[in-house]
């Protein structure tokens, strides 16, 4: 529906009125507390048509009318302009406590989030930087006892991998040419030198590859290092399993405690639904809040977009496929630069927030991250893996 001036004015004023009451709004309290130049009745027939659009509803057949999240999208998408007053408060707070040059990324994320969720009255949500899978950079065998060795991988996000292996028996060397095991003993400073020439093929195959994708051509080596192919064919599965971790559990949250007092979360039943989604749903946020979605991954609610800035994205009330959210509304954008590391913000409330403060702090706090975690980067800091 393409909206009237006079249209928009109203629907501007019921949801402004409706965030900050949390009352249904009736003609009377916009003609008087909003300069909307016209009568009551006209506010009135204005308020029923947007209703008949399906942008206002009655809750009550005697109450004043409240935005739908129809309603609520047509502002967010059309009516709303984000809060300079908050969005200068919020770089300020940033500057002011987020000194990020040699600061762990995580503390950065955590420490944000903090302030997110103080200054926009909502809960905050920050993923870790996303990298794409690391690249292999190095690898080195290392005979750690008579019988153990220890295969470490180094990557190019300054992480790395180990893992223990067997270290195959004397007995396992392969066959000479007459059909019997090669009689002459072999001394761990022999040993010792095979992992190093092994270390340099393995490192020569695989540098610049990714674990979960080895790929390694054996027929270079000579037949006495194939007692050696099994394990480390084995411990490199293993490895690449160990090394995967569940995004999901990235999601850093903080100020559950802010949105609590709002009545929309009166009911006890809600708030356990929301708590539980935060403590042991997140697997069903993060296609919400995570980047995938800009790469096709998890593109299910167009309208969730703000068309004019592909960073942020705003998702109301049902248009969440998650149930517990469907009576709240989810704010995010994007933080970092690619081919960088890319993550994600946002923060989650009620359907009735107040859109303008929520787009300001998240703009402010992703732009702040965007900078910072290029700053920490650059001085080799270490990403942690935990969330």
């Amino acid at each position: 529906m393409q909206l009237t001036p006079r249209q928009q004015n109203v629907l501007r004023a019921t949801v402004r009125h409706y965030v900050s009451t949390a009352e249904p709004v009736g003609s009377k309290s916009l003609a008087k507390g909003y300069n909307l130049r016209v009568s009551s009745a006209t506010i009135r027939s204005v308020m029923s048509v947007l209703e008949d659009s399906g942008l206002l509803y009655q809750p009550h057949t005697s109450a004043g009318r409240i935005p739908s999240d129809s309603g609520y999208r047509a502002y967010v998408n059309e009516l709303m302009t984000p809060s300079e007053p908050l969005t200068r408060r919020m770089e300020t707070t940033l500057n002011q406590r987020i000194g990020w040059q040699g600061q762990a990324i995580e503390a950065l994320l955590q420490e944000s989030a903090q302030i997110l969720a103080s200054l926009s009255g909502y809960i905050a949500l920050v993923t870790m930087p996303q990298l794409d899978e690391p690249k292999i950079k190095h690898l080195q065998l290392v005979r750690v006892s008579d019988r153990q060795l220890l295969l470490l991988v180094v990557f190019d996000v300054y992480s790395n991998h180990s893992i223990l292996l067997p270290l195959p028996r004397q007995s396992d060397r392969p066959l000479n040419e007459v059909g019997s095991a090669d009689s002459d003993s072999i001394s761990l400073e022999e040993i010792d030198r095979e992992l190093q020439v092994l270390s340099n093929f393995l490192t020569e195959q695989l540098r610049g590859g990714v674990l979960n994708d080895v790929v390694l051509d054996w027929s270079d080596l000579d037949l006495a290092f194939q007692r050696y192919i099994s394990g480390l064919q084995q411990g490199m599965v293993d490895l690449a399993r160990r090394s995967r971790v569940n995004p999901a559990t990235q999601i850093l949250v903080s100020g559950l405690a802010e949105v609590l007092d709002q009545p929309e979360f009166a009911e006890r039943s809600q708030v356990r639904s929301l708590v539980q989604l935060l403590e042991d749903g997140r697997d069903q946020l993060w296609p919400l809040i995570s980047t995938a979605r800009l790469a096709g991954e998890t593109d299910a609610l167009v309208g969730a977009e703000i068309s004019n800035n592909r960073r942020l994205r705003i998702w109301i009330g049902t248009e969440n496929p998650v149930a517990p959210m469907q009576t709240c509304a989810l704010v995010t954008s994007l933080y970092g630069s690619a081919p960088g590391p890319v993550g994600s913000l946002g923060v989650l409330g009620p359907t009735r927030m107040l859109y303008e403060n929520a787009v300001a702090a998240v703009e402010a706090a992703a732009n702040h991250l965007t900078e910072a975690v290029s700053s920490t980067l650059q001085l080799g800091e270490q990403l942690t893996p935990e969330g």
